[in-house]
């Protein structure tokens, strides 16, 4: 082959990349437009991507949360053990929700359906979403064990030649508190697959000489060659960092160490807490899912995420660690601990020549979980001349701030490192019946720093009919605020607790009365660098826009603004941090 074909031929293989990348999207969107529960169709937690035969991740959609993306990439080889390709036949769909083989607990449902052109298996597409409810206590840490967390599916056929798995599907509806959801749900799965093989199909015409399996071996080669070269830019060496999460009845401590050599980085765990009897503990799976996206996102943030931008990150924890349980672990709420892997990493590497990571953000999500009815209220309608309250089951998620960056304040009720969107308002409210009383920016919350972390977001809901509801606490970073770097002061640690001024536990099942309503204060990100070197006129525009108010101004930033809103420029920065420290 000579130099100029060469050329057009990785050329070609580019242009295929991008059109791959646009069949995965319109598979995502399928999901989007069919999923019955908002948790999908409204935030994202999702992911979808295409695999080759041998079960590596090709591509992957951009909507998606590294929870459910990463863990995939090694699930779908799972799936291939227990149902091997020259077995596949089209019309065929694969499920699990086996917490150990996709994304690390039951309420995550994975599909993978195989992709067929003129009779042959080319492909393989997965998607895996979160559902809200799977049967059980709910999505909460309360489980001593994970059969106690809901309905447990094996590998095994959802539908086989077109034919969908009735005994399955009425099997879900009996373990369910909101069956038709689910069933919907999943036959959404289903559908998003079958997109993406119609999309590929559809792609392969217009390459009538092209080979997907070639494709594949291109982009996994390619992709992981990108990184081995970043990699290989940095210094060999071992960094180390240790974070403290709440845990739940004591502090959970995480310890890391990213050792770079040459063409890999390893990140090994040994250090960190033993199995939590609660259901914050993780399997392997999840563990790599986020310590690999943090590295990635500090090493090689512009590279495809596929199984070969992956290989060259090599994870490990001890067996029996809260980073990799062994069955029957509880492991509801393993998003707790897991969304905290990346700050953990990025840490070990803030020292690294070359590297700039940000300060700590809130990092877990603040999902709130409500349920309401006769299985709250006990059945009994508390207020006469009433209909009894009708069941529900909601969960809407809220992020804290993130940590301010060496250039850049941090962002604002973002959810990193999940990804996962916010729910409209409208949207919860016109599911159930709730009413969001608040839904605010919280001032004061970001860290202090030349670059402010984000802010935190102050959460009011109750009952629309004044019935009692239950709450599945799932918080953290109440004990253990995000901490600042380079100086910068912490992020201001989250609140749980009612209106009537209760106070209530960051994790655990526990009841609102319907006179009273929720309150969340989610946690700020820590900030950047020394506060008194923050330029003043950034200072003015934070308390302007209402973010901080005149007295942290001056305790925090040694800036003093004036009734007029005037701004004392002339200060030193020996002056300003006078005034801070005094």
């Amino acid at each position: 082959m000579t130099d100029m074909q060469q050329d057009f031929e990785t050329i070609s293989m580019q242009v295929m990349w991008t059109r791959l990348m646009a069949v995965v999207e319109e598979q995502a969107k399928s999901l989007i437009r069919t999923a019955f529960s908002s948790t999908v169709s409204e935030a994202g937690d999702l992911s979808a991507g295409i695999f080759d035969v041998e079960g590596r991740m090709v591509a992957q959609a951009l909507t998606g949360t590294p929870g459910h993306v990463n863990s995939m990439a090694e699930g779908v080889k799972h799936f291939l053990a227990k149902i091997p390709a020259d077995t596949m036949c089209e019309g065929d769909h694969y499920i699990t929700n086996d917490p150990w083989l996709t994304s690390g607990h039951l309420h995550d449902v994975t599909v993978v359906t195989p992709a067929f052109r003129r009779g042959e298996l080319i492909g393989l597409f997965a998607c895996c979403c979160h559902q809200v409810d799977i049967g059980g206590l709910g999505q909460c840490p309360d489980g001593k064990s994970v059969f106690e967390e809901g309905l447990y599916i094996p590998i095994m056929y959802l539908a086989r030649l077109g034919e969908i798995n009735g005994d399955l599907i009425e099997l879900v509806r009996a373990n369910v508190r909101s069956p038709h959801q689910v069933e919907g749900d999943i036959m959404s799965y289903m559908a998003s697959n079958e997109a993406g093989g119609r999309f590929l199909n559809q792609m392969l015409d217009e390459f009538p000489d092209a080979s997907f399996r070639d494709l594949a071996t291109f982009i996994i080669e390619r992709s992981r060659k990108a990184v081995v070269e970043l990699i290989g830019k940095l210094p060999n060496g071992i960094h180390h960092n240790t974070i403290t999460t709440d845990g739940v009845d004591e502090p959970v401590t995480l310890k890391a160490a990213v050792e770079i050599r040459d063409e890999e980085i390893h990140v090994d765990f040994a250090g960190s807490a033993p199995a939590s009897k609660f259901g914050i503990n993780l399997v392997m799976n999840y563990t790599v899912a986020y310590s690999a996206f943090g590295i990635r996102a500090a090493v090689a943030p512009d590279i495809p995420n596929n199984a070969g931008s992956l290989e060259p990150i090599v994870i490990s924890a001890p067996e029996g660690s809260i980073l990799n349980v062994q069955r029957p672990a509880p492991v509801s709420a393993r998003h707790i601990i897991g969304q905290s892997l990346p700050d953990l990493v990025l840490g070990c590497l803030a020292d690294v020549p070359g590297i700039q990571v940000p300060a700590e953000g809130a990092s877990s999500l603040w999902g709130i979980q409500m349920r309401g009815g006769p299985e709250v209220s006990g059945g009994v309608d508390h207020m006469a001349n009433r209909e009894p309250p009708e069941p529900y089951d909601i969960l809407f998620f809220n992020s804290g701030g993130t940590g301010a960056r060496a250039r850049l304040d941090g962002l604002s009720a973002t959810g990193f490192p999940s990804g996962v969107r916010a729910l409209p308002v409208e949207a919860i409210e016109n599911a159930v019946p709730i009413v969001i009383w608040r839904k605010e920016l919280r001032p004061g919350s970001g860290g202090a720093g030349r670059f402010r972390g984000g802010m935190g977001q102050t959460v009011e809901v109750g009952s629309v009919d004044d019935s009692p509801f239950a709450v599945f606490a799932m918080f953290d970073r109440v004990d253990n605020p995000a901490r600042g770097r380079a100086e910068g002061g912490s992020g201001a640690a989250g609140t749980v607790g009612t209106r009537q001024g209760k106070k209530l536990k960051s994790k655990g099942k526990q009841v609102v009365g319907g006179d009273d309503r929720l309150i969340v204060e989610i946690p700020g990100g820590g900030g950047w660098g020394p506060a008194f070197e923050r330029n003043p006129q950034s200072v003015l525009a934070d308390v302007v826009a209402g973010l901080i108010s005149l007295d942290i101004a001056r305790r925090d930033y040694g800036v003093v603004i004036g009734n007029d809103s005037a701004v004392d420029l002339n200060s030193t920065n020996d002056e300003r941090k006078s005034r801070r420290t005094n």
